[in-house]
């Protein structure tokens, strides 16, 4: 990577070099049982190049041809987009633990084992369908620029999800439940627990009429919600003038029940990391505070055009990928209730378990509708069954000022880590 930046530094006014090699295995489990083994090897490397204030750029899965790159992104220049940032110049960064020497000996054969543990117990549990997957992963990130910045991280992480199925309901049609960390661990009992006894108490059918009632997201399901909080205070999003957020930092847009983080220096969960993939200082920051609009999230472009200081928040999905603005640590903060206390509170309504249909409505102003894939309900503070074809509907600004209660613990999903959420006045529709 070093030949390839002294390279392009004679052919641009700055240059940034961007490596990732990654080394995954997932093992898949399938009603409790082994159906097979995925391993993957994604390596490459991306050339920025910045030249007459416009942006190129190119990449590589095999850096063999590395002046054939830098012609390549020299082209990409003709049409590239203006630029009026600098490249950063990084140093002096935190030293986070971001990765666990124990993956290494975490063999396929040792998770085969823990799925093959979990679903036997969870199915003698809950005499349902068991689907499991567990996966391991390593990578190394370099970022690396003419303006003196070299930083590599080495990350590790664990993770396992377990689920299941009711019958007739389709794979994803069941309770779900996720482990996560830097290194291997065993599925706790008590998460498996609350899996079997979700399910034993919704074997039956309950036909619930139609209206606006409590509902409890369970942390599987908050990413509905969630994913639109992170749409509408992306960068990009108030940039473009199609968040309804734009004008809005500094004023209370949810519950003061409800705190929105993005925590990326919190090297206690997986993937922590001191800079973004731009190579720009990474700071934990709230996002909404006790239900109060506190930032916007940029990378360094996005920063520009909106006149303000990139955040670090500068992401890649891969080599093949432009940097964008990226919320990848979410966590929202947890409440004071617990699970058996929230159902009580809600006396009647219905727990959202499971989704289909997370990206309908419009996003960015925040509507969903979403159908319960499952929905548990619940009558007199207990779990009686499962509702069938129904869906909840609404808007997050909405949803999320009734919150009567926020769980005491947090659990690993989508985009990050989340509590269940009780919400008041919800929009339920069911198929008489």
């Amino acid at each position: 990577m070093e030949r390839l930046l002294e390279l392009a530094k004679k052919a641009a006014d700055q240059a940034g070099v961007y490596g990732q090699d990654t080394v995954s295995d997932v093992v898949y489990f399938e009603n409790s049982k082994f159906k097979g083994i995925v391993s993957g090897i994604e390596s490459g490397v991306s050339l920025l190049l910045k030249k007459d204030g416009r942006l190129g750029s190119a990449y590589t899965r095999n850096l063999v041809d590395r002046e054939k790159l830098v012609r390549d992104a020299l082209v990409s220049l003709r049409n590239g987009v203006e630029a009026g940032f600098e490249l950063p110049s990084t140093r002096g960064l935190p030293e986070l633990a971001t990765f666990d020497p124990d993956i290494d000996l975490l063999t396929n054969a040792a998770m085969v084992d823990e799925c093959d543990r979990v679903c036997a117990m969870l199915a003698d549990e809950s005499r349902s369908q068991v689907d499991m997957d567990a996966s391991r992963s390593t990578s190394t990130v370099r970022v690396l620029n003419t303006m003196g910045t070299d930083l590599t991280v080495h990350l590790s992480s664990y993770e396992c999800s377990v689920w299941t199925s009711y019958p007739g309901s389709g794979k994803f049609g069941g309770v779900r439940r996720w482990v996560s960390g830097k290194g291997f661990q065993r599925f706790p009992q008590e998460e498996l627990d609350f899996v079997a006894g979700l399910y034993n108490a919704s074997q039956t059918y309950v036909k619930p009429a139609s209206g606006r009632i409590r509902v409890l997201f369970l942390p599987e399901s908050m990413f509905v919600l969630v994913m639109r909080l992170a749409a509408a205070t992306n960068g990009k999003s108030v940039y473009e003038k199609v968040s309804p957020l734009r004008d809005k930092v500094g004023h209370p847009i949810l519950s003061d029940r409800v705190t929105l983080l993005d925590e990326p220096l919190n090297d206690s969960l997986p993937n922590a990391r001191a800079f973004d993939d731009e190579g720009t200082p990474c700071r934990s920051m709230p996002i909404v505070e006790q239900g109060v609009l506190r930032a916007f999230y940029y990378d360094r472009f996005y920063a520009w055009k909106n006149g303000v200081e990139p955040t670090g928040h500068g992401n890649r999905g891969g080599v093949t990928t432009k940097v964008e603005p990226a919320l990848e640590h979410i966590r929202l903060a947890p409440g004071t209730t617990s699970f058996a206390d929230m159902l009580q509170l809600m006396g009647r309504g219905v727990v959202v378990a499971g989704f289909m249909g997370a990206q309908s409505g419009n996003i960015l102003n925040g509507d969903y509708s979403i159908g319960l894939s499952p929905g548990l309900w619940v009558e007199n503070g207990e779990i009686v069954g499962r509702v069938r074809d129904a869906m909840v509907a609404g808007n997050v600004y909405d949803t999320m000022r009734e919150v009567l209660a926020v769980e005491n613990k947090t659990c690993p999903s989508w985009l990050g880590r989340y509590p269940g959420m009780l919400f008041d006045n919800v929009s339920f529709t069911a198929k008489a």
